[in-house]
């Protein structure tokens, strides 16, 4: 597989739990996953176990129908960029949210090394709030 196919594997899946199971898969066993400031899951987690319980996890408990629609991708070399749109209701406040996404993976070896995520966090604090 390509990198590209490795991204888009995790993406467009026929279910959440394909997503997941092909993430498991080609990711490092220390991947750096960072969430960008502001986001409610804010910081840099170490490994998939450390990512699963600080942001799948509680994505799947405090949302309803929270998803990432990649609109494209960029790749080179060892970087592959999806961009789309986030949208999913907070459970709290039953507040509905739509905001632009990238995210930033780079990988080696066919492993997912790190991720990033780039998205305007005010509109999802908003509905937290």
């Amino acid at each position: 597989m390509t990198n590209l196919e490795i991204i888009k594997s995790t993406y467009e899946g026929k279910t959440s739990e394909e997503n997941g199971k092909n993430l498991a898969k080609h990711v490092a066993k220390n991947i750096s996953w960072t969430e960008a400031k502001g986001f409610p899951y804010a910081g840099t987690y170490i490994g998939l176990e450390s990512v699963t319980e600080n942001v799948f996890k509680r994505l799947g408990s405090e949302w309803i129908d929270y998803k990432f629609l990649p609109e494209d991708y960029i790749a080179n070399e060892n970087k592959v960029v999806a961009y789309g749109t986030y949208s999913g209701t907070y459970k709290k406040t039953n507040k509905y949210f739509e905001a632009r996404v990238a995210h930033i993976w780079k990988l080696n070896n066919g492993k997912i090394v790190s991720f990033e995520q780039f998205v305007d966090s005010k509109l999802v604090d908003e509905v937290i709030r």
